[in-house]
């Protein structure tokens, strides 16, 4: 029998912040431009990721990001993209906290920072999945960037939305 730990992973608190975030993810997703060429979509989903790691870190902004962006994968019928966004978004979230520090009140520069890594990761995580591992090649994987750099830019909404309403929500959180 496997014995117990008297503590729990995360407190409730914090399955809060990533059930609740993780569905934010989903619906802000969820609302996307679809690109033919590799069946992708542009989406605004990743400002919530990067939202979500600058006010909760990096557990619950991988956990939020990683599983509700993939829930907008497999609830729009883009499946075949869930396990990759699983981890490419997981790793956004994990990185961007984890640079950023939010127990630590980061600076903007910090902040920014951890966009810009988290930016690098959506777009060559997607390259790379597209072009070896999901087999749409290279030149598929390279027109898709076009989609993917202004998706990574435009997370960098996730910086004001985090520090709008931070003090906010850590207050329940």
């Amino acid at each position: 029998m496997v014995e117990m730990s008297k503590e729990n992973l995360f407190n409730t608190k914090q399955l809060a912040a990533m059930a609740i975030m993780g569905a934010l993810t989903t619906v802000v997703t969820m609302l996307f431009i679809p690109f033919a060429p590799t069946g992708g979509f542009f989406n605004l989903g990743d400002a919530m990721v990067v939202s979500t790691a600058l006010i909760f870190g990096p557990v619950v902004g991988a956990v939020a990001g990683g599983i509700g962006s993939a829930l907008a994968d497999v609830l729009l019928l883009y499946g075949s993209f869930a396990p990759y966004t699983l981890v490419i978004k997981g790793l956004e979230g994990l990185l961007v906290g984890y640079i950023a520090n939010p127990a630590n009140n980061p600076s903007r520069v910090k902040m920014v920072m951890a966009w810009l890594v988290g930016g690098v990761t959506i777009v060559a995580g997607y390259w790379f999945a597209e072009a070896f591992i999901m087999g749409l090649g290279v030149a598929a994987a390279n027109a898709e960037i076009i989609i993917n750099v202004p998706q990574a830019l435009f997370a960098f909404l996730g910086i004001p939305i985090s520090i709008a309403v931070k003090d906010r929500l850590r207050a329940y959180f």
